[in-house]
């Protein structure tokens, strides 16, 4: 990602980087893939991604289920079920054989999903169908969520250009003149930390979570809720709520200075991931990845808005759908700092 900002015009598209950036990392974790040059696999699931956040009112009304037969969503949905499953097919076949090609010597996790499906004293066998519905949740859970959490990041440290300072200069005094920030690095970067806080606390990545369903009939605030009643948890009015946080439309990493409130479900002031055992099973992957790139951007960057725009007039508008992306594309000027610029001056002399 790196070499593709520094490679780049002085304009960089960061909502298109930082999507191409998690795609990449997400197949080369689950398929041992880097890019292949092509766009199948993506507009798949693009496509994947927009049915599942677009507003099909068969969900709430079941019985007009017909409409879409005429709307064309049926048949969306089936040809997009098609294409992605002949696209793991296809992988799943190319990781059976042995001698296929390899990025490196590490399994990726069709190799070990492959691994547990062969493993004959499993009491459950995975099907090839099994293997489809995880990879499926890693994708879909793990690129456009990550993304938008660093385009969003991104927008409100350039916004906040004294809290962008205090990151680099944090991130300066711990890395030095290394090129690149190390994950070893990152429990060393509390600032950091805290601005990934206040980002997931302003921008959810998910403003609803996962619905949820009550098991038995209850009685909350004197409302009575049935049994088998669809539950949806907004986030965002949670995070934005008045009553928990102070002056919360403003963007303040130091508020979570010396509070012990974090995101990893125990807090229910902050659950960008859900709680519970039904939360994200990725929290841990998905916060270390958006801070060692968010890192990385500050250490060999300096981020401002392109001549003639003002720093206030970003256009903060959010997209509908299952994740909240900004709705205009982030572009900002990217101008090497001195480790990047030794770096490159390196690579020129070799």
């Amino acid at each position: 990602m790196l070499d593709s900002v520094a490679s780049s015009p002085i304009l960089v598209d960061l909502s298109k980087l930082t999507l191409s950036f998690t795609n990449n990392l997400i197949r080369r974790i689950a398929f041992g893939k880097q890019h292949d040059g092509t766009h199948r696999f993506h507009d798949i699931l693009h496509e994947t991604q927009h049915l599942l956040g677009d507003v099909n009112i068969a969900d709430f009304f079941p019985w007009l289920s017909w409409v879409n037969k005429f709307n064309g969503v049926d048949t969306r949905l089936e040809r997009n079920f098609r294409e992605l499953d002949m696209y793991y097919d296809q992988v799943i076949e190319e990781h059976r054989d042995p001698s296929r090609p390899r990025l490196d010597d590490h399994e990726d996790l069709v190799d070990v999903l492959l691994g547990v499906q062969k493993n004959q004293t499993q009491p459950i066998r995975l099907t090839n169908d099994q293997i489809k519905g995880v990879l499926t949740d890693i994708f879909v859970a793990g690129t456009d969520t990550s993304a938008a959490t660093l385009v969003w990041t991104m927008v409100e440290l350039i916004k906040n250009p004294e809290a962008m300072k205090q990151a680099q200069e944090e991130i300066t005094n711990i890395v030095g003149g290394k090129e690149k920030v190390e994950e070893s690095d990152l429990p060393k970067l509390p600032y950091l930390k805290l601005v990934l806080k206040e980002s997931f606390r302003l921008h959810p990545p998910l403003p609803l979570l996962v619905p949820r369903e009550t098991t038995q009939a209850c009685t909350i605030n004197g409302y009575e809720i049935p049994a088998k009643t669809r539950v949806l948890i907004n986030v965002k009015a949670i995070s934005m709520n008045p009553t928990c946080w102070e002056d919360p439309d403003s963007f303040k990493p130091e508020r979570f200075s010396g509070s012990a409130i974090d995101f990893k479900g125990r807090d229910f002031e902050l659950i960008p991931f859900g709680a519970g055992r039904r939360g994200c099973p990725g929290i841990s992957f998905g916060a270390v990845t958006v801070e060692l790139a968010l890192a990385n951007l500050l250490h060999c960057f300096d981020w401002e808005m392109p001549h003639g725009m003002e720093r206030n007039n970003i256009d903060m508008r959010q997209t509908v759908g299952l994740v909240m992306h900004k709705k205009t594309p982030l572009v900002a000027v990217a101008t090497p700092r001195p480790c990047r610029s030794v770096e490159m001056h390196l690579k020129a002399e070799a």
